[in-house]
C-alpha cells in the first residue's frame, strides 16, 4: 500500500518549505542550502524525512502562497551584524566594521573567528605566544590555512611543534566551547598594545612605490640612494615590479596567473613591454603551451603599437593581480636572495 496523499490538510509553515524546497530540486535548480543556520538545515531535513506524498492542488496552493509572499516583499535585511557588514561592506570605515564585529563577538552575536581570521599575522603570533598551548592550538585550527600558514613562520620552531602536537587534540571542542574561546581571544587581542604606525618605514614606501609609475619610482629611489642608502635597500626588497616578475614567479604558477588576467590586459602588457621589460614577456610566454604562446604572439602582433601609459598601466594590473594571488594564498613569490642584484625597476 502506498504512502497516502497529504490534501486538504493545514501544513505548517516548515513542511511548506519543504514541499518548496523538494519542487526546486525537482525541477534541477542549485540551492546553497548550506548558507541557512545549522538548526534550520536540520529542520529542513528532518521535516523533509517524515512528509509522504503531496496532491497536485495542495502543491499548487503552497507554490501561489509562496509567490504572493515574494510579490508582497519590499525590501530583506541580512538579519544579522555578520551578513549586515558584509552588505554594507566597502562603505563603512575599516576602524567602525572592526568595533561591529567585535561589539557582536563578544555578545554573543556574531562569530569571534571572523574577527580574528582578519587580524594581523604580528598580533595572532603574539596571541600564540602569550596564551596556552591548547588554546593557541584551536585558533590555528580555525585560521584559513595560508593565514595559519603565515603566522606559523614567525613562531619560534619549538613553540611551532608544541601546537602543531596540540592540534591533533582539538577535534572533539564543542561550539559553545569554541564560541567561548574565540570571544577571549578577542580580549586578549585588544589588551595587547598596538603601535601607532603599523608596518616598517621601508615596506610602506615599497607598497606605494609598488603601483607608482616607473620613471617616479626610479626617480624616488635614486633620490633614497643618495640621503640613506641603507634604507634604500630596505625598500627596494619589499618592492615587487613587472621586471621581478623572472626571478620571484614560479614557472609553474605562470599557467594559473594567465587565466586570472584578463586576457585583452595581458596582450597589451606583453605587446607594450620594451627593453629589458621583455624578459618577463620571454618568461610569461615560455610558461604556457608553445601552441598558445605562438597565438598570443600573433594577437600582439595585431595590436599594433601601445603608448608607453597604457603598456604599463596593463603590467601594473598584472602585477596587482600576481598580489592578489598571493595573500589568496593562490601562488606564493620566491623570497629574493640578500646576495642577488635586484633587477632593474620597471
Amino acid at each position: 500500500m502506498g504512502v497516502p496523499a497529504i490534501g486538504g490538510l493545514q501544513l505548517t509553515p516548515r513542511q511548506k518549505a519543504a514541499v518548496i524546497v523538494r519542487l526546486l530540486l525537482a525541477e534541477g535548480d542549485d540551492i546553497d542550502l548550506a548558507r541557512l543556520p545549522p538548526g534550520l538545515q536540520t529542520d529542513l531535513a528532518q521535516e523533509m524525512a517524515l512528509m509522504g506524498i503531496i496532491d497536485r492542488d495542495t502543491r499548487n496552493a503552497i507554490v501561489a502562497e509562496f509567490c504572493d509572499r515574494l510579490e508582497s516583499v519590499g525590501l530583506s535585511f541580512p538579519g544579522d551584524i555578520d551578513g549586515t557588514l558584509d552588505l554594507l561592506d566597502g562603505h563603512l570605515s575599516p576602524d567602525t566594521t572592526d568595533r561591529l564585529r567585535r561589539m557582536a563577538a563578544l555578545n554573543g552575536d556574531g562569530d569571534p573567528w571572523d574577527r580574528i581570521a582578519v587580524m594581523a599575522p604580528t598580533l595572532l603570533a603574539e596571541l600564540a605566544r602569550t596564551e596556552a598551548v591548547e588554546i593557541a592550538a584551536v585558533m590555528f585550527s580555525k585560521l584559513p590555512v595560508p593565514r595559519a600558514a603565515e603566522v606559523f613562520g614567525l613562531l619560534d620552531p619549538q613553540l611551532a611543534r608544541q601546537i602543531a602536537y596540540a592540534m591533533s587534540l582539538t577535534g572533539g571542542i564543542e561550539a559553545a566551547a569554541l564560541q567561548r574561546i574565540g570571544k577571549a581571544l578577542i580580549q586578549a587581542a585588544d589588551a595587547v598594545p598596538q603601535p601607532p604606525l603599523q608596518g616598517k618605514a621601508g615596506e610602506k614606501v615599497g607598497a606605494i612605490l609598488n603601483f607608482s609609475p616607473s620613471t617616479m619610482r626610479d626617480s624616488v629611489l635614486a633620490g633614497l640612494d643618495d640621503d640613506d642608502a641603507g634604507f634604500a635597500g630596505e625598500v627596494r626588497k619589499t618592492i615587487f615590479t613587472w621586471a621581478h616578475v623572472p626571478h620571484r614567479v614560479d614557472p609553474r604558477d605562470i599557467p594559473r596567473l594567465t587565466r586570472e588576467v584578463d586576457n585583452a590586459v595581458l596582450l597589451k602588457a606583453l605587446a607594450g613591454a620594451r627593453g629589458e621589460a621583455r624578459e618577463t614577456v620571454d618568461f610569461i610566454l615560455g610558461g604556457i603551451s608553445s601552441r598558445l604562446a605562438e597565438t598570443m604572439r600573433e594577437e600582439m602582433e595585431a595590436l599594433g603599437k601601445i603608448s608607453v601609459r597604457d603598456a604599463e598601466a596593463a603590467m601594473d594590473e598584472v602585477v596587482a593581480t600576481i598580489r592578489r594571488m598571493e595573500a589568496a594564498g593562490d601562488l606564493f613569490l620566491i623570497s629574493p636572495e640578500p646576495e642577488e642584484d635586484e633587477p632593474p625597476a620597471a
